[in-house]
């Protein structure tokens, strides 16, 4: 095994962070992390919004979480995948999907 599953290279300690889900103590280097960006209202919301707005071109904010997962839940939870012994030596990152948002801006 390289690492451990660990990003520490030549730290002696890192401070614990909680999961998200579970509360469990985690290293801060070992925790899954994932960034979820979310509009503030649902579309429904934000048309009733954008109609009662005195302003023609509001842009609502959007709500940035940063999700931190012990691995058992990251699992658990379906955000990282079990892989076998020979898949692991595989350190590419997973294909990216475009975005939404940009196929609109373009159009």
């Amino acid at each position: 095994m390289r690492n451990h599953g660990r990003s520490k290279k030549g730290r002696g300690h890192v401070k614990f962070i909680r999961c998200d889900n579970c509360s469990q103590a985690c290293p801060k280097d070992k925790a899954i992390k994932r960034i979820t960006i979310r509009n503030m209202v649902e579309p429904a919301g934000k048309r009733d919004m954008a109609e009662a707005s005195v302003y023609e071109s509001y842009e609502i904010p959007k709500v940035y979480l940063k999700n931190q997962h012990c691995v058992g839940c990251a699992i658990h939870l379906r955000i990282v995948r079990v892989r076998s012994r020979t898949a692991r030596r595989n350190r590419a990152p997973p294909p990216r999907f475009p975005i939404k948002d940009a196929k609109k801006a373009s159009a």
